[in-house]
């Protein structure tokens, strides 16, 4: 699904989307249409500008997230502003990426979005990190839980750590010789024992326990 305010660029990347094969549930110009079209049409990623009427794109974020938390966000704006990048990841958005973007960078942050993977801008993925580890630091995060912590075997343990250092599915199965379905596997146990949403929560948790900085 695209939400953006701008009728030509709305309808350039869905028609660019569509012709790359990805199948177009919906479109929707505002914040207050972009979270009912969502809802009728339960896409598997939203594509989504910030700046937009009625609502903003944080807040359709955190409404559309809230109904369905298997949806991934992919934010496209024209903003590259520190603030604006940290608010979407907060609100539930997996990735976020500038609109000087080319088309071929759009059609892949897209793909790997919908792999499961957080999709940042060059030079973003190192800002939201940064902001994980300063929120891992608040004393109310660590204690929290770690008593009754679910296990998770070794090796899911391993694709853990190596999400937590930014790595990409793609780039964990290469690093552990094993194929990218059997990482998202991994991933998508990891999840339910630990009972997060997405690889953005994942992340953080990761990073809670200080997994990003060991082996």
């Amino acid at each position: 699904m695209v939400v953006d305010d701008h009728p030509m660029w709305r309808d350039a990347v869905a028609r660019d989307l569509s012709e790359a094969g990805f199948d177009v549930v919906a479109t929707a110009g505002d914040g207050p249409q972009a979270v009912r079209r969502a809802r009728a049409a339960g896409p598997d990623v939203l594509v989504l500008d910030l700046n937009l009427p009625g609502l903003p794109g944080v807040q359709v974020c955190k409404e559309v997230v809230g109904d369905n938390p298997a949806v991934r966000v992919l934010v496209l704006s024209a903003s590259g502003e520190h603030a604006d990048v940290l608010e979407a990841v907060k609100s539930g958005a997996t990735g976020y990426l500038v609109k000087s973007a080319s088309t071929a960078e759009l059609l892949d942050a897209v793909r790997r979005t919908a792999a499961g993977d957080a999709v940042f801008t060059p030079g973003l993925a190192g800002l939201v990190l940064g902001e994980y580890r300063r929120l891992a630091g608040e004393p109310a995060a660590t204690a929290a839980g770690r008593e009754n912590a679910p296990r998770l075997t070794e090796r899911e343990t391993e694709v853990l750590r190596l999400v937590a250092k930014g790595l990409s599915y793609k780039q964990i199965a290469e690093r552990l010789v094993i194929s990218h379905r059997t990482v998202q596997n991994h991933v998508q146990n990891t999840l339910g024992k630990l009972q997060l949403h997405n690889r953005v929560e994942l992340v953080r948790y990761a990073i809670e326990r200080g997994l990003d900085t060991s082996g």
